[in-house]
């Protein structure tokens, strides 16, 4: 999940190069995010600073990402009695409203 990678707790072990790669670079955008905002910033890890970060800009994010989806994607599918679990127009984009309920629940459990 985005807000995983972003934020360092992604469980995705898989082509560890690639995933090695990803998560230095990760590490040098947030340390100029940390490095051109020394005031506000400045005492906090780079953990801290990721989390600081992803809570001011998901939504933004989120925008982002279902700008293009059309009326009838969803964010779940319908359970097999015909009941929705949790859906919305455009993912949840019509409304303005993020899905972050999820956010900090660990992806195993999710």
């Amino acid at each position: 999940d985005i807000g995983d990678i972003v934020r360092g707790k992604d469980l995705y072990l898989g082509h560890e190069q690639g995933n090695n790669k990803l998560e230095a670079r990760l590490k040098t955008i947030f340390q100029n995010i940390k490095n051109k905002n020394k005031s506000p910033l400045d005492k906090l890890s780079l953990e801290q600073v990721r989390e600081y970060w992803w809570a001011l800009n998901r939504e933004d994010v989120w925008k982002a990402l279902t700008c293009f989806a059309d009326g009838s994607e969803e964010y779940f599918i319908q359970s097999e009695n015909n009941t929705q679990l949790f859906s919305n127009p455009k993912c949840g984009h019509e409304q303005g409203n993020v899905p972050t309920n999820l956010d900090y629940v660990p992806q195993f459990l999710r």
